[in-house]
């Protein structure tokens, strides 16, 4: 019974070190660049893309219209982008990335998801497929197999307001939790 427990601890572990890397990334990333990663994932997808509408870009990043339209508000209000109706299409609402976006997207802007998918690439095929079979089993275990969830490695909310974002910036005293797996 004791090698289940240890097998157990083990994975809940390993769990736990995945969540605080993508903690860690995202405050690392609010606090160098002052985006969330939902936010820098759209910034560059519309830098990419060029001029997208907003279906366009949900699609493109597999979020829903509605959280796309929270965040795009929020980058607009930045000014890393501008809306824009589309001159064909009046009814079209074309996205671009301002000068001050383009340029932040530019200077690197890291999302630990491309920098993981680099490197799960390089990985033979058949480890890739176990890789994907046991997260999407534990996912089940965890009876999560059902949640929505977008290709990113961010923490908190998607649509983290400006108060969330300056909440990162400026953290309370760590909590008890954070201190009892491993050191940062």
């Amino acid at each position: 019974m004791d090698q289940y427990n240890d097998i157990s601890e083990a994975i809940l572990i390993a769990l736990r070190r995945i969540i605080r890397a993508v903690d860690r990334h995202s405050r690392n990333l609010v606090s160098s660049h002052g985006l969330t990663g939902p936010q820098a994932l759209l910034l560059t997808e519309i830098v990419r893309g060029g001029a997208l509408t907003g279906s366009e870009l949900a699609s493109r990043v597999s979020l829903s219209q509605a959280t796309v339209t929270d965040v795009v508000k929020r980058l607009e209000g930045r000014g890393l982008l501008t809306k824009e109706r589309s001159e064909a299409d009046k009814r079209r609402i074309i996205l671009q990335a301002t000068e001050e976006g383009a340029l932040l997207v530019r200077q690197s802007v890291p999302l630990l998801q491309e920098r993981f998918q680099h490197r799960l690439t390089s990985l033979q095929d058949w480890e890739q497929m176990q890789l994907l079979s046991s997260l999407q089993r534990i996912a089940e275990l965890m009876n999560a197999e059902d949640l929505d969830a977008a290709p990113m490695l961010a923490s908190g909310a998607i649509t983290a307001t400006a108060q969330a974002v300056e909440e990162v910036l400026t953290p309370n005293e760590p909590k008890a939790e954070d201190s009892t797996v491993e050191n940062p």
